[in-house]
């Protein structure tokens, strides 16, 4: 990485995390505001059966199921666990996939600048606060898009601002499966699937991965306050 480039990331990690001063109290405000959530989890993925109306190559969001179905043959499909809206920020429809990026920088909308002046202007790609974790698809003309996180303790919850949440993982499964101008049906129908792949027993991978988004959840908010109590030590020299 170029010097300008860490010096770059470096400004902007100190510009971030300057706006959560003065107290530690407020970054918590922050990471509640971007993410929200607590330590539930949102289930695993897995191949289930989905009805032969949908094409193969079509994503459907279903926000009742809290799970996006990626149909990959006639009555199959590969599902994953969503953090979908909160209820303020409902909506539904049929759009496209209309932009891909990998590690994507995020700005956030003046509507959520309006509820919290504190939030930084921008965030680079690949930064540790940023919200829309290492891969997001866009969803037409629209703000809203599929995306990772940095907070995988919000996945299975109502927490979102509009877009569509997959674990890091997930989405990194998804990323290459998905041309531009895939159609995305957004809906809060519910899908009575079945599970049709093996999988380790659900209640040893559920456990195991509430126990790992609680440790992820503990190492980020420690990263953050970190950064907050430098940020603001360095003003103070």
């Amino acid at each position: 990485m170029s010097i300008s480039r860490k010096a770059f990331l470096s400004s902007a990690f100190v510009a971030a995390a300057t706006l959560l001063a003065p107290a530690t109290a407020s970054a918590q405000d922050l990471i509640s505001f971007l993410w929200g959530g607590d330590q539930e989890h949102g289930g695993g993925r897995k191949t289930v059966s989905f009805p032969t109306s949908h094409k193969p190559g079509q994503v459907i969001v279903s926000f009742g199921d809290r799970r996006l179905y990626h149909v990959i043959k006639p009555g199959q499909a590969t599902s994953y666990p969503i953090a979908v809206p909160r209820e303020q920020s409902r909506w539904e429809g049929t759009t496209s996939v209309s932009m891909k990026r990998e590690n994507p920088p995020w700005t956030p909308t003046p509507t959520m600048r309006a509820e919290n002046p504190r939030l930084p202007s921008y965030v680079p790609g690949g930064h540790p606060l940023n919200p829309l974790g290492v891969r997001a698809l866009y969803l037409g003309s629209s703000t809203y898009r599929i995306h990772g996180t940095d907070a995988p303790w919000t996945i299975g919850q109502a927490v979102s601002k509009g877009c569509i949440r997959m674990y890091n993982e997930d989405v990194m499964d998804l990323y290459p499966k998905i041309p531009v101008g895939t159609r995305v049906v957004v809906t809060w129908q519910r899908f009575n699937s079945e599970q049709i792949a093996a999988a380790e027993p659900e209640a040893n991978r559920l456990t195991d991965a509430a126990q790992r988004a609680a440790q992820r959840r503990a190492r980020y908010e420690a990263r953050a306050f970190r950064n907050v109590s430098r940020s603001r030590s360095a003003s103070i020299n």
